[in-house]
């Protein structure tokens, strides 16, 4: 999925901007939502795809941090779109 799309929705934006002050637990990023953990599972599942947001297993723990790779293909057509306004 394209970085632009799962940006599209309002959740999965506001996790970005949560991770984006620094690491957490799925089940912490959970609890900063009033939906049940799996729906927030699946916001992440789609940022994940996304290359947006990466997970690493501790325990039984996932914790998640934002992926620099999305937020380079982001950047990248951005960059183009500013061609726009200086030409």
């Amino acid at each position: 999925m394209h970085c632009l799309a799962a940006l599209a929705d309002p959740t999965r934006r506001r996790i970005v901007e949560i991770l984006a002050e620094g690491q957490l637990r799925a089940g912490d990023i959970a609890k900063r939502f009033d939906m049940s953990p799996p729906a927030v599972s699946q916001h992440l599942s789609t940022l994940k795809r996304a290359h947006l947001v990466r997970a690493r297993v501790e325990a039984q723990r996932r914790i998640y941090e934002l992926d620099p790779a999305g937020f380079a293909e982001l950047e990248q057509w951005l960059g183009g779109i500013k061609q726009f306004w200086r030409g």
